[in-house]
């Protein structure tokens, strides 16, 4: 049974049977996973086929901009790649993200409409199904107005909300690692969520999104370590083995970064904000551990046995192997709902609106997804017959509204875009993606990606490195297809 068709099962149980709207839901997301796979086209500019609007963000990997096809009046995202130097051609990741995307066709996987190359330049430009949201801009929603008003009427995101964007997400993290794909860089800003706009499809309002797959690799039987690809996941979904130095490692990373979003969801603040340390190439990085011990405790051989083989657990790099009385953990629990009556001043005067207060299978299931031990940290798949999505409110195909309701629980604003627009021969600026700058309601915006990823923020993903020569970087794109993608990937540098 594929993903698509469980997921329609579970909204018409929600909903006492098989009603048409889940009928025509399940029908809708059958016809997205069969379209034809993505075109590459040989262009002299993307330009062509839209009409430029906004910028919606950019980085070392170049510029995001909402644009609207020329043909259709569809809304789309296009990602515009930065050329490298001379005679580099494109990039590896950007390769590695279109190959990854032309295969993957998934509900809760942002789709890739069609990619353009620009022989002569070279340049590539990507254009994406455009989201409105990102779990970043509505998490900041919530920190940025703590006071209950019309618009967010709960002061901290309802529980309908955080289940059924974890729903989302879980969904599509399993379709991910039943394939062998390992995302490697989850966080709020690189989880999208579309609206409600009368140009998107109803089966897709509210939809959430997983993308930015610069960083994503095939995992199954690597050729070498996945380590010698160097530091992967922003520092505060980073899983604890990637920090003690794992040489091989697997889709837990992915889940991992999915509790982490979960507690954030939450709390509205991440839950493990280590100050990164700025060495090039250091996996280890003290803070970060100690802000994750003083939650969960200082982890052990016994329930964690690969342990005495991590690197730095092995050579005690800072003393790691030795507990500290701060290393006894307050527990999951404490943590979380300290951290929900500090992010709303209604919780601190004992006003607790019950549609945010997360029952206990909730932070079980965080338990699960926040286990030292990858071998028995929870699957994707294991995540989503947790209890947790038994109860009600059930999750929905709608973040924002309850099946069958006419409002949407919360008004979210806007994706903010930049007013200036930027000539469509202008360089890319440096700077941080969408979702960088400051936090709101005293926290710092989100920390730098990992090196080498071409984001010093969150946002869509970047170069990283180059793939001498354009026309060899277009002839394996062309040759890419729904059929025999494990053997072309593997010929793309870096990839494995």
């Amino acid at each position: 049974m594929n993903i698509q068709h469980q997921r329609g099962q579970q909204y018409d149980s929600q909903r006492g049977g098989p009603g048409q709207g889940a009928a025509q839901n399940q029908q809708a997301q059958q016809n997205q996973a069969a379209a034809a796979t993505p075109p590459i086209s040989s262009s002299s500019s993307v330009w062509d086929k839209f009409e430029k609007g906004d910028k919606i963000g950019e980085g070392t990997y170049g510029l995001v901009y909402h644009a609207r096809s020329k043909e259709t009046g569809g809304r789309y995202a296009i990602k515009q790649f930065k050329g490298g130097r001379e005679g580099d051609g494109v990039s590896p990741t950007a390769i590695r993200e279109i190959m990854l995307l032309r295969e993957m066709r998934h509900p809760n996987i942002v789709k890739l409409e069609s990619a353009y190359i620009n022989r002569s330049e070279p340049s590539l430009w990507l254009a994406f199904e455009y989201a409105e949201y990102d779990l970043y801009e509505m998490i900041k929603f919530h920190r940025d107005h703590k006071e209950n008003t019309r618009d967010n009427p709960f002061g901290l995101m309802p529980q309908y909300i955080v289940k059924t964007v974890m729903w989302h997400l879980l969904n599509g993290l399993s379709y991910m690692h039943q394939h062998w794909v390992v995302h490697r860089d989850l966080k709020p800003s690189n989880v999208l969520v579309m609206g409600e706009d009368p140009a998107v499809a109803p089966h897709q309002h509210g939809c959430v999104k997983i993308a930015d797959f610069g960083l994503a690799r095939i995992f199954q039987s690597p050729a070498r370590p996945l380590s010698d690809n160097g530091v992967v996941v922003t520092i505060w979904y980073r899983a604890p083995e990637l920090l003690l130095g794992a040489r091989h490692y697997t889709r837990a990373v992915d889940v991992w970064a999915a509790g982490c979003i979960f507690a954030e969801l939450l709390t509205l603040k991440p839950l493990f904000q280590g100050q990164e340390r700025k060495t090039p190439g250091n996996v280890f990085q003290a803070d970060q551990l100690d802000k994750i011990f003083r939650v969960l405790g200082h982890p052990s051989i016994k329930t964690w046995p690969e342990l005495e083989v991590l690197p730095h657990w092995v050579e005690n790099t800072d003393n790691v192997r030795v507990k500290r009385p701060e290393w006894s953990g307050t527990g999951l629990h404490t943590a979380v709902l300290e951290a929900m009556r500090g992010a709303a001043p209604s919780w601190a005067q004992g006003h607790v609106p019950q549609e945010c207060v997360p029952p206990r299978e909730a932070i079980d299931l965080m338990h699960r997804m926040l286990d030292y031990n990858p071998s028995t940290r929870a699957t994707a798949e294991e995540c989503l017959r947790h209890e947790w999505f038994r109860q009600e409110p059930k999750p929905g195909p709608n973040v924002f509204r309850l099946p069958g309701a006419s409002t949407p629980l919360v008004k979210y604003p806007r994706r903010p875009m930049s007013l200036d627009r930027v000539p469509p021969g202008a360089p890319g600026g440096g700077g941080g993606g969408p979702g960088d700058g400051g936090g709101g309601g005293g926290l710092p915006g989100p920390p730098p990606g990992p090196p080498g990823s071409g984001r010093p923020g969150g946002g869509p993903g970047g170069p990283g490195g180059g793939m001498r020569g354009s026309s060899q970087a277009a002839a394996m794109l062309a040759q890419s297809g729904p059929q025999g993608k494990r053997r072309r990937m593997e010929n793309v540098p870096g990839f494995r």
